[in-house]
């Protein structure tokens, strides 16, 4: 088998699962409880939150535990709108976001929040002169993803934090979901940067749990209400089996970084390179600097994306139509269609994701097994 749909899930790795194997077994005590079981547990957890936070060079209480990206973009989102609804409710944001944040913003606009939906170039990026445009005397806060998960471009952090200096009181979040392990910490570690959220399953932890880095000062209102865990920021019992094992999965993904990061852009290359070479093809993931190492997003003309995920299939290689939240419904490319991409190109998109585990061989062999495909259709559509 051959796995290129990490950007969707990877494997949990198996020395991550016996740390949740092994935290479950010896530490199932809840960590709000007062005895010595409940003790062990607590110590569990806040030795994990540490080590998150000197992997990401933050301070331990800037970290915050949830179920995963999902969560963690619902959160920031609607707790800044909760807290500074007294101030303003206009938002920026851009076309090309995760449903979660797209999703959470819709909801916002029934409750009466003003939000707006910036464009990308025919490349997928957010022009920072445009949401310095867009910017209000009432905006609370702007959410602009690192990495775009459809295409893997690279948002321009850097230039949207220095529109914001100017804007102290904008809340900045970055979901930064798809930018773990690729060698973007110097993205990930602008000062500007307010709120981050991650997610487990993205790094091979355990599904269902993640966390989000909330700069220490910045006002937010809790998602979850109940029994005051988390600083009273994120109620609910702690999931001290997954956290030790998330903690265990970002060492591992954030040790040799670099040399892994350049693997996969390496088995990038070659990927374009070959898939380049025959007609009918468009490639919308470009080989520089500005796009994320591991995706590589792709259209063989005339062939409807579900169609070649289903013919890779057929060879035990695993790949996903663009986003696989929206991969099911059916659903056209969001970021596409917002670059403007002609529908029944965008229709036939198709996302190959990497991570540190894939190979050159399997590339080569995702070569030869898409040549067959290819000419499969030619003659086909021919």
């Amino acid at each position: 088998m051959i796995y290129f749909d990490n950007s969707a899930t990877t494997k949990i790795d198996d020395s991550v699962l016996q740390t949740y194997v092994k935290v479950s077994q010896s530490f199932f005590g809840n960590p709000s409880s007062l005895h010595r079981v409940g003790e062990q547990a607590n110590t569990i957890l806040q030795q994990s939150r540490q080590q998150i936070a000197d992997l990401m060079h933050v301070l331990p209480e800037e970290i915050y535990f949830t179920s995963g990206g999902t969560e963690g973009d619902n959160w920031i989102i609607k707790g800044t709108a909760m807290e500074k609804a007294p101030f303003g409710k206009h938002i920026i944001t851009s076309q090309i976001e995760h449903p979660a944040v797209i999703n959470s913003m819709k909801q916002l606009e029934r409750l009466g929040f003003e939000i707006t939906y910036l464009p990308v170039d025919h490349a997928g990026f957010v022009n920072p002169k445009t949401l310095a445009q867009a910017i209000r005397p009432d905006t609370i806060l702007v959410s602009i993803m690192a990495v775009n998960n459809e295409i893997g471009a690279i948002q321009p952090i850097h230039e949207i934090a220095h529109v914001l200096a100017d804007y102290p009181s904008i809340h900045f979040h970055v979901d930064a979901v798809q930018a773990i392990g690729k060698n973007l910490d110097q993205l990930l570690h602008e000062p500007r940067i307010d709120f981050l959220t991650f997610s487990g399953h993205k790094f091979h932890a355990p599904r269902g749990i993640g966390f989000v880095y909330a700069k220490k000062h910045r006002l937010l209102q809790p998602y979850m209400t109940g029994g005051g865990q988390e600083k009273d920021m994120r109620s609910g019992t702690e999931n001290t089996p997954a956290i030790a094992a998330m903690a265990r999965a970002l060492r591992l993904v954030k040790t040799d970084e670099a040399k892994k990061a350049a693997a996969q852009a390496a088995i990038k290359k070659y990927l374009v390179t070959e898939i380049s070479k025959m007609p009918n093809i468009r490639i919308f993931s470009q080989m520089n600097d500005q796009f994320a190492p591991h995706i590589l997003c792709f259209s063989i003309l005339g062939v409807r994306g579900e169609t070649i995920v289903h013919a890779f299939e057929d060879k035990d290689i695993y790949i996903s139509t663009t986003s696989a939240c929206s991969s099911k419904k059916g659903e056209e490319s969001s970021t596409l269609k917002a670059m403007g991409t002609p529908k029944t190109i965008a229709e036939s998109a198709v996302r190959v994701s990497l991570d540190e585990h894939n190979t050159m061989a399997e590339a080569r062999d995702f070569v030869a097994a898409f040549h067959e495909i290819y000419h499969h259709f030619e003659k086909l559509y021919a």
